[in-house]
């Protein structure tokens, strides 16, 4: 039975822990900790060892993890609207998943006790808080019907991981322990947040979805979306404070300043470009994973009238990328 299950497991890696998430794993544990550090002794640039490397791979598979624990809590609304998925087609079963739930568990927590007790400790914090997620929308119409209070229940597991590479990161002796330490985690919380209120903004309203803009209004949700990203700059250039450092080192500091041009530039031509609906939206009684799927908008056009979420990726990436220069030429 096992020879059985792992090609299968193997086969839904494949199919639903896309590329992107290996990338956005390494980067984020670069950013997170060569940030860290600059932050935590300013007089020396970042230098990653082989716990970097540990580290990098914990989170690529803590994020495999998280995407199983997803797929299970998430069945039901696939079977109506996502057939092709493997668990909905039966490529791998719910019992096959859950064993390999445990046995990544096991796996993430006896690699994270090479590091350190307190890595073990919060790698196993960011799993079980993943676990208690599924508990708590299964028991709280609150939370599964709340967008707003949903993202703040959720929010709080990538709060989790950055405190592992943190703390891991301290007692691995790439960062110095102190309280501007911990305000790192603004910055990657702007990023996130600026990411995940421009992928669910539109012009339209959409019922049956779990759109920002339903909640929002298509203006707020944009207000959400550049002051996120201004809220990760900001953080950025105040821990950092380039002011302090002699050009051209200050350089990489300073850039982060002229990249929130893009989120200013993407609102504008999507508050311009988009005319306000006449209609005022439709109310959903469902959330919007479990609702209905059409949009609103209907039609080719309803493409157009979403918020555009390819420069907010890449706003994220190259912060990440900036951080990560910015840290290993940091003098």
């Amino acid at each position: 039975m096992l020879s059985g299950s792992v090609p299968r497991i193997a086969r839904f890696t494949a199919a639903r822990y896309e590329t992107h998430h290996l990338l956005y794993a390494v980067m984020f544990v670069a950013a997170v900790e060569g940030t860290a550090a600059v932050v935590s002794h300013p007089d020396s640039a970042w230098r990653p060892g082989w716990a970097t490397a540990v580290r990098i791979v914990v989170v690529a598979v803590l994020l495999l993890f998280l995407r199983m624990v997803d797929e299970i809590k998430d069945l039901d609304y696939d079977r109506v609207h996502n057939p092709d998925r493997p668990l909905v087609t039966g490529a791998v079963s719910v019992g096959e998943l859950w064993g390999a739930i445990g046995s990544l568990a096991v796996l993430l927590t006896v690699v994270s006790s090479l590091l350190s007790w307190w890595s073990a400790v919060l790698v196993v914090a960011a799993m079980g808080y993943g676990l208690a997620l599924w508990g708590l929308e299964s028991v709280s119409a609150r939370i599964r019907g709340s967008l707003l209070l949903n993202l703040a229940v959720t929010y709080p597991v990538q709060l989790w991981i950055i405190a592992y590479l943190v703390r891991s990161a301290i007692d691995t002796g790439q960062v110095e322990s102190g309280w501007r330490t911990a305000w790192v985690a603004l910055i990657f919380a702007g990023a996130f947040l600026h990411f995940e209120f421009a992928r669910k903004t539109a012009a339209d309203p959409r019922p049956g979805q779990w759109y920002y803009s339903n909640v929002l209004g298509r203006r707020g949700s944009v207000v959400a979306i550049v002051g996120c990203a201004a809220l990760a700059v900001g953080a950025d250039v105040a821990l950092s404070r380039p002011w302090e450092r002699p050009l051209p080192w200050a350089l990489p500091a300073w850039t982060p300043v002229g990249l929130l041009l893009l989120p200013v530039l993407a609102a504008g031509s999507f508050l311009t470009r988009v005319p306000e609906p006449m209609r005022p939206p439709v109310p959903s009684s469902e959330p919007a994973r479990y609702g209905s799927a059409s949009l609103a908008a209907g039609g080719a056009d309803s493409a157009t009238r979403a918020y555009p979420v390819v420069p907010a990726v890449v706003f994220v990436l190259v912060l990440y990328l900036i951080l990560i220069v910015t840290a290993v030429t940091w003098r």
